[in-house]
């Protein structure tokens, strides 16, 4: 009786620290130039060995940082990822079951989230007031509450935020960016994306992980964070992405990247309206989010159409392709490609039924683009962990600057993923109100 009673005081306290005020007990090192910053992780499954990684890559640019902690409810990942971190930096980290006692620690000075998509946002809030910067995994956030929990508690404080949105530090999509500010196509009159799958995404019939965990190893209650009772699932644990109380999948996963990009290239933030459609057509499996899924969003005081769609049951036809008065850039690749083209338009009226070719070079017209001293396109697909990201928060870290993936981006590809997991869900259009800040179908206009 004594261990539940404590076990409850331990959640009860954790979810109090995600709705109380910023006190004296917040506090932060000043970090000197040749410093080492001291970084914890909470949350040590798949996505944390990306993090890792990405750490990893980032250490090869004389980035000086320690790999302190790392946090886990389950016992097995806690200590699989202290036995990974061991291997990659030579020393072996501080294992903590619960963020508040990693938090504790007051050397610690910045700590990556790699937990549930449900997590996210009331961990980064915890982590801010604890007076640690922050690497936030995306999606920040899954229901409106909660992202305007983690926005206002970042913005109240002086800590440095990333998000997991690593495409907004890759140099092709700045300079992707930088030819529409530059007005290379033109008015950008419609963008579209289609990054698709041919497997049962994030379900393994036979996980080991399922097999082996055990509710004694773990904290369920703790896991739920807030999302309603209900008895252990493990494979609810592990595989939350295709769970609806947890996840929307698709928009939590891959349009809240699609989405963030869309916002980095046109400079603005969230959609006004967006409708939607899909459902589960080729994975009759325990998943409740659809394996195929497409909406369309209006950015309307910039006058742009944005298309998203995804498909798990057919892998053709990766490309991003944003559309000009004056031009085309398109990327023949999926999520993250660094591989662009530009196509001009060829004059008023002109019309082609030409299919973007996909072997670089065989398009006259197009050009690709590339960075300075390139000479050939890059491959069309890169890796998921780009150091460039961690690069910029380590670096935004000691300057204190605002890092490319901050909590306004986060805060953007949140709100956008709830209205089209809405919109989806509802069978109905949903709209921004950007005034009051609130996602509603407008059914009593």
């Amino acid at each position: 009786m004594s261990n539940e009673i404590s076990r409850r005081n331990i959640v009860a306290a954790a979810l109090a620290q995600a709705v109380i005020p910023t006190t004296a007990r917040s506090y932060g090192r000043i970090l000197g130039a040749n410093d080492r910053i001291q970084i914890g992780q909470i949350g040590s499954g798949h996505r944390s060995d990306g993090h890792r990684h990405m750490l990893k890559l980032s250490s090869k640019n004389d980035a000086l940082f320690d790999y302190r902690s790392v946090c886990d409810l389950w016992t097995v990942n806690r200590e699989r990822g202290a036995d990974q971190a061991q291997r990659m930096f030579g020393a072996r980290p501080k294992t903590y079951k619960y963020s508040e006692e990693l938090l504790a620690d007051g050397e610690l000075d910045a700590v990556m989230i790699a937990t549930g998509d449900h997590q996210h946002a009331r961990i980064l809030a915890e982590v801010v007031r604890a007076g640690k910067d922050c690497y936030c995994e995306k999606p920040m956030a899954n229901t409106l509450a909660d992202a305007k929990l983690a926005r206002d508690t970042v913005k109240s404080s002086k800590q440095v935020i990333q998000m997991g949105s690593q495409w907004l530090s890759d140099p092709y999509q700045h300079l992707v960016r930088d030819m529409i500010r530059a007005g290379k196509i033109g008015k950008v009159v419609s963008i579209d994306q289609a990054w698709n799958f041919n497997g049962p995404r994030w379900h393994t019939p036979q996980d080991p992980n399922v097999a082996q965990i055990r509710e004694q190893d773990t904290d369920w209650n703790r896991w739920l964070l807030g999302r309603a009772e209900r008895p252990f699932d493990p494979r609810m644990y592990f595989e939350f992405r295709i769970f609806k109380d947890f996840s929307g999948g698709i928009t939590d996963q891959w349009y809240s990247h699609g989405s963030g990009l869309v916002h980095f290239y046109l400079d603005t933030f969230i959609p006004d309206d967006t409708v939607a459609n899909g459902g589960i057509f080729a994975w009759h499996d325990v998943r409740e989010n659809p394996d195929t899924f497409q909406c369309l969003s209006t950015f309307t005081a910039q006058q742009v159409l944005y298309s998203y769609c995804t498909t798990f049951g057919n892998g053709y036809g990766d490309r991003t392709i944003i559309r000009g008065t004056h031009g085309t850039l398109w990327s023949p690749g999926g999520e993250g490609s660094p591989q662009w083209w530009f196509e001009p338009e060829r004059s008023s009226g002109w019309r082609s039924n030409r299919v973007f070719e996909l072997k670089p070079g065989v398009s006259t017209a197009a050009q690709p683009v590339l960075l300075p001293g390139q000479t050939v396109p890059p491959p069309v697909n890169q890796d998921d962990d780009l150091a460039y990201h961690t690069d910029n928060w380590l670096q935004c870290m000691r300057s204190r600057k605002t890092p490319n993936g901050n909590i306004e981006t986060g805060f953007a590809h949140a709100v956008a993923l709830i209205m089209a997991t809405r919109a989806y869900r509802e069978g109905k259009k949903v709209y921004w109100n950007r005034k009051t800040e609130v996602i509603d179908d407008r059914s009593l206009e």
